[in-house]
């Protein structure tokens, strides 16, 4: 059973968390619709989702209802909002750059929904873009996740054959899983290490 050749990550929930801060920046620029959405239901119902159809579903929650293209308008304010707070203060996670360190002989690639102006500026400014080979953003393919578009345009951009994929969200799994790859599912950023970990040694391998 051949080992994997590339390591292919989602980026939040997996490499950083910031669900948080992009719900906080959500409703505090959608806050003259009362649109009344918990964190939690958040996390469980679209995380994973492309911008475009969440605010497709909240449309009908907001008060008075009104339609997604109205909701859409304030996409760039939410950009730029989450841009400003997140370079203020990054919320990654502990020993992320000596566990990317660690997995010296792996490829590696960041494969989200999110926006490449809203994530390279965070990648940059924790000092660990360099580990990456490849990056796929929202923009990037035809089909969001869960379509396979964003996992098999990451591994042909790596020349991958065997990777690996670490998500955290239902979209994501179906996403890795239709493209016919391996994927651990996590339920933090601090999961991360260990769940790589055992599926490489599953698989024969190792890191340091």
């Amino acid at each position: 059973m051949a080992g994997y050749d590339a390591i292919l990550f989602d980026f939040d929930g997996v490499l950083i968390d910031t669900e948080p801060l992009h719900f906080a920046c959500w409703m505090e620029v959608l806050k003259p619709f009362r649109i009344q959405v918990t964190l939690d239901q958040y996390r469980r119902r679209w995380v994973g989702v492309s911008d475009r159809d969440m605010l497709d579903d909240f449309a009908p929650l907001a008060d008075p209802p009104v339609d997604g293209a109205t909701l859409a308008k304030f996409h760039p304010a939410k950009k730029q909002l989450f841009r400003e707070r997140s370079i203020e203060a990054p919320p990654w996670g502990p020993g992320l750059a000596g566990f990317l360190r660690s997995l010296d002989g792996y490829k590696l690639a960041v494969v989200t929904s999110s926006g490449r102006s809203e994530v390279a500026p965070l990648l940059e400014a924790g000092g660990i873009r360099h580990f990456f080979g490849a990056e796929v953003y929202g923009s990037d393919t035809p089909k969001l996740k869960p379509a396979p578009d964003p996992y098999l345009r990451a591994a042909e951009l790596l020349g991958a054959r065997r990777p690996l994929v670490v998500e955290d969200s239902d979209a994501g799994i179906r996403s890795a899983q239709a493209a016919g790859f391996d994927c651990v599912r996590v339920g933090s950023t601090e999961e991360v290490r260990e769940a790589v970990g055992r599926a490489i040694a599953a698989r024969g391998g190792g890191y340091r």
